[in-house]
């Protein structure tokens, strides 16, 4: 990966990125998609709030994502852990 495009991310970089973390079929793989899906959505984050420009729903976009990142995450450690998965359902 190009680390130069994680030092600044345009626009569409950060939900390149993204995409590629919720379409990856390789199972080994979401893990570091996610991972640098968020380094790109950090990123930009910090661009947008250093930037004199009204980015509001970009901001609204990046938040979204990094959720939607979260929600993945937790949903693969769940499958990774059924016992975990049961005792989230129980409570």
């Amino acid at each position: 990966m190009n680390t130069s495009i994680l030092r600044s991310p345009c626009k569409r970089v950060w939900r390149e990125f993204y995409k590629a973390a919720l379409y990856e079929l390789d199972l080994n793989k979401v893990s570091g998609r996610i991972v640098e899906a968020e380094r790109a959505l950090v990123t930009r984050s910090a661009e947008l709030f250093y930037s004199a420009k009204d980015n509001i729903e970009e901001e609204h976009a990046v938040d979204d994502a990094m959720c939607a990142l979260n929600a993945l995450r937790s949903t693969l450690q769940s499958r990774s852990n059924p016992k975990n998965a049961f005792l989230d359902l129980a409570a």
